[in-house]
């Protein structure tokens, strides 16, 4: 049963999205909160009381667009917190969404908001608390959001055959076709390692169990990955096989 805050400066909104919270099933009590600052005072207080505390918060429902701080900002501070709520982002706005997930939110929503779509946000939610005690991937979510013609759509990691680096975009390369995200391929080969990618070459990270054939020719190595070649740098090149032979031996 979930605890929740919800918070967005515009009251009727406000309203509608707790009466939608307090008729799920799931959600054992909903408040609001009008603005940033409240919202963050509520949420310090209920942190430093435990979560057995009555005032104990688990997720917060966020709005982005807000006077003063947005909700970006808030969650920015939040993960400061040692033990902070999950968030999920309610917003009227589609092109925040790669921002909203890298700061680790469960989910994003859009305005106006469907009861379907938030039930699926709270069924997520509620998982990740009942997985709380359980390990983890290393902060890395099983999906990553991607726009396509306008919509959010979330593509599962493990479908991901390779990242292209392109600037401080990366492009991911799937069996269906590309998508482009604004996240660095640094930050991906730090979120994806414990996933089984590993670096290549500066422009690619590939997925291990990805990898259909490793070619050697004149001492330059490449790996082929469905219709694709890929080069692999010097400096990868002894860290590969190792962990391709080690990869095999099991």
């Amino acid at each position: 049963m979930l605890r929740v805050l919800a918070v967005d400066d515009e009251q009727p909104a406000l309203e509608e999205l707790l009466y939608l919270l307090r008729a799920d099933p799931r959600v054992r009590s909903a408040e609001g909160a009008t603005g940033a600052t409240e919202a963050l005072r509520r949420i310090g207080s209920a942190v430093e009381a435990g979560p057995d505390d009555p005032s104990a918060i688990d997720v917060v429902f966020l709005d982005i667009h807000m006077a003063g701080l947005t909700g970006l900002d808030v969650a920015q501070l939040l993960a400061g917190f040692a033990a902070p709520p999950l968030i999920v982002f309610v917003t009227a706005h589609e092109g925040f969404a790669v921002h909203a997930f890298d700061l680790k939110a469960v989910d994003y929503v859009l305005k106006p908001v469907r009861r379907e779509r938030l039930a699926e946000a709270v069924r997520r939610v509620a998982e990740q608390v009942g997985d709380r005690s359980a390990p983890v991937h290393d902060g890395a979510s099983d999906q990553i959001p991607v726009e396509l013609g306008g919509v959010i759509r979330f593509i599962p990691i493990d479908e991901i055959a390779y990242a292209e680096a392109q600037g401080d975009y990366a492009r991911l390369h799937t069996a269906g076709g590309s998508h482009l995200v604004r996240i660095p391929l640094s930050t991906l080969e730090e979120r994806w390692r414990s996933r089984g990618f590993v670096r290549i070459h500066r422009r690619h990270l590939v997925a291990l169990n990805r990898i259909d054939e490793l070619r050697l020719d004149a001492g330059s190595m490449s790996v082929r990955i469905g219709g694709a070649e890929l080069a692999v740098s010097r400096r990868h090149t002894r860290a590969l096989r190792d962990l391709l032979m080690r990869q095999g031996g099991r």
